[in-house]
């Protein structure tokens, strides 16, 4: 027993070895990105070059030999770059609040904790926040896998002249929040009309005959829980520390693959990272045979389109705007082509940005 005592003991002096010299080269590591802050900012370079980012994180997970899981390692890095860049300049990111939505966790995932994440009341605030430069960028949600497209964030493209930088894929899983913590205490269910509706079934089985009350987001119905022991919400995992709740149930979600795609707006586009989308929006002339003039610029270049969805196009009745995304970069000669293609039969088209695909 002691000798097995011993060779923990000498387990943990290595462990602790192993530490302090990862503190040192994060330290050491440090110094050289203040270093590079100081250079970009002798030649007025941007400070964030979010393809940087993506090179640093492809060439760690491509040469990780293991057993350190590759999620585990984007997530350690994801923090040592956000605070690293804080210590170049300080780097503030408007998103759709208040705290604790699967937003302010979509803008966690991005940007680390050592951004100044600022929440805001509504998808045209966090656009405004970013076009006036109060905000490096803005974080809003523009689809989920199961009950499609947000239909606010597709309209604001329409006016505004920000770019789409990145996308983040988000794996949403909703939980059920009380103060007690026990399913038999619940007599109402409070959440966003979206969680609700992507727990229907759940509910149905385990809390038949129960109310759901829809409110402005799922933080709001964490809030309102927290003063209320009769009462659950269906929310995070974040929702619930932020709130001092107990989880109920845990994934009640009734799709397993539930996922949320979030947009990361600024006021310029990126470089061409080799793994890139672009999206488009546009209009077209009401012509016969349109649509599918409108599509065989790709087809015959064997691009691929990911998503094409079409809104009302609010100044005239009757006339339609499109979104569009592909595989590629605007400065893919195939891509470029195909898009001038397109032009002939648009009435207008605005390209949204080229950004580095979600890994």
């Amino acid at each position: 027993m002691q000798q097995s005592d011993e060779s923990i003991q000498d387990f943990r002096s290595r462990i602790d070895s192993i530490d302090d010299a990862i503190l040192g080269l994060l330290n050491e590591r440090s110094q050289m990105v203040l270093e590079v802050g100081r250079l970009k900012s002798g030649n007025n370079l941007d400070f964030h070059v979010p393809g940087r980012e993506r090179q640093i994180y492809e060439r760690l997970l491509n040469n990780n030999p293991g057993p350190f899981p590759n999620d585990a390692l984007k997530s350690v890095y994801r923090e040592i770059i956000s605070a690293c860049l804080a210590l170049e300049s300080p780097m503030k990111v408007a998103f759709l609040g208040p705290k604790a939505t699967f937003s302010h966790l979509a803008t966690m995932q991005q940007f680390g904790f050592s951004a100044e994440l600022v929440p805001m009341k509504s998808i045209p605030s966090v656009f405004e926040e970013v076009e006036k430069g109060r905000a490096l960028y803005g974080v809003v949600p523009v689809e989920n896998s199961t009950e499609g497209v947000v239909s606010h964030t597709l309209d604001m493209f329409v006016e505004s002249g920000l770019q789409i930088t990145a996308e983040v894929m988000l794996e949403v899983h909703h939980d059920l929040l009380s103060r007690t913590g026990r399913i038999e205490d619940v007599k109402k269910v409070y959440s966003h009309s979206q969680p609700i509706a992507q727990c229907r079934q759940w509910l149905d089985e385990h809390l038949p005959g129960v109310p759901s009350v829809d409110v402005a987001s799922t933080a709001v119905a964490a809030q309102i829980v927290s003063d209320d022991y009769t009462s659950a919400a269906i929310a995070s995992e974040l929702a619930a520390s932020l709130y001092d709740l107990k989880v109920v149930r845990s994934r009640i979600e009734d799709q397993v693959n539930n996922f949320t795609r979030f947009l990361i707006i600024a006021r310029k586009g990126c470089e061409r990272s080799g793994n890139d989308k672009t999206s488009v929006l546009f209009s077209v002339k009401d012509e016969p045979g349109i649509l599918c003039r409108m599509l065989e610029p790709f087809a015959t270049r064997g691009i691929n389109l990911s998503k094409i969805e079409s809104r009302p196009f609010k100044k005239k009745a009757w006339e339609y705007i499109f979104f569009l995304d592909l595989f590629g970069h605007v400065s893919d000669p195939d891509v470029h082509a195909a898009l001038d293609d397109l032009k002939q039969c648009c009435q207008f088209i605005k390209i949204l940005g080229s950004y580095p695909r979600s890994m």
